[in-house]
């Protein structure tokens, strides 16, 4: 199943490797930006540790259905992982009985960065003294968001985004209907996540957020503050839409940046939307009144250059 994951050639021999030594770590931490991939490659992994020869189960194990594998992660609008999960997930490992079909069991965390001090206590008595056949592999945004009890116990891996002809050739694979010239756009915009372009095609509140931040680009380039802000007053009370809206504004100004005229946004529009999109960002990140943020966007964005 590692054969699945896109790029990443080192990784997924260095993976290979250690599985047919029998030499797999019992812990694994999978490193890789949000969209990049490493919770697939996780998934790609434990399938291959509990079905070596593949088939039905391997497969449920890519989707995340199979019964050998517990799953953790974070909960609400802080996305922390409690310490109530570790503590069923542990109670799971050690009175239940194994499949015969499968070759041990995984506990798969991911975003193992939202572990709190309590959450990762109890984890750390699970890995000090691993079950026997249990795999634990984590994912994580960053090594540096990872406490150090916690890293310091996992062999660490990197997953990386791929090139963009690769990206697009996986997403021509994964969505048939996506012509060339849109695959490679999408390659583009994502920078090689492909997590994230598939994302934009198959999640539909992250569509929306895409289409509500090309409408902006729109409204930025021809400095429509009108329409800008009657575009993000649908936002004042959805927190959770307008930071996706947000994140997809600063991903298609990056991509004009690198790409002038790319979403229809000149090079001087994508750095003025940009920043205001940024500062919207932090402004939320700091609790700030919503409404306001998404005024001040609105105007930031389509503001006259000095």
């Amino acid at each position: 199943m590692l054969d699945r994951l896109a790029g990443n050639h080192a990784l997924k021999q260095d993976l290979a490797a250690a599985l047919r030594s029998g030499r797999l770590p019992h812990s694994i931490l999978l490193i890789g930006e949000p969209g990049c991939g490493a919770g697939f490659a996780a998934r790609c992994l434990g399938a291959d540790y509990l079905y070596p020869a593949g088939g039905p189960h391997a497969e449920a194990v890519l989707r995340g259905e199979d019964s050998e594998c517990i799953t953790i992660r974070g909960e609400g609008a802080s996305g922390q992982i409690k310490v109530e999960r570790i503590r069923d997930a542990r109670e799971k490992i050690q009175h239940s009985a194994l499949s015969a079909d499968a070759a041990g069991r995984v506990l798969f965390i991911y975003g193992a960065q939202n572990l709190n001090g309590a959450s990762a206590n109890a984890m750390l008595k699970i890995m000090e003294e691993p079950p026997e056949g249990v795999v634990f592999l984590l994912t994580a945004s960053s090594a540096a968001a990872v406490l150090p009890t916690i890293r310091s116990r996992c062999a660490a891996y990197t997953v990386a985004p791929v090139p963009e002809a690769e990206c697009a050739a996986a997403l021509r694979a994964a969505l048939p209907d996506l012509d060339d010239r849109q695959a490679a756009d999408l390659a583009f915009l994502y920078e090689g996540h492909i997590g994230s372009a598939l994302a934009v095609m198959r999640d539909p509140a992250v569509k929306a957020a895409r289409a509500a931040a090309r409408d902006l680009c729109r409204q930025a380039e021809v400095r429509d503050t009108y329409r800008a802000a009657a575009l993000l007053a649908k936002y004042e009370k959805d927190k959770e839409g307008a930071a996706r809206l947000l994140a997809q504004t600063r991903i298609a100004a990056s991509a004009a940046l690198r790409r002038p005229g790319f979403d229809g946004l000149s090079a001087p529009a994508a750095a003025r939307l940009a920043r205001a999109a940024g500062d919207a960002m932090k402004a939320m990140a700091g609790n700030a009144n919503l409404r306001l943020t998404l005024t001040l966007l609105a105007a930031a964005a389509t503001a006259q250059d000095p």
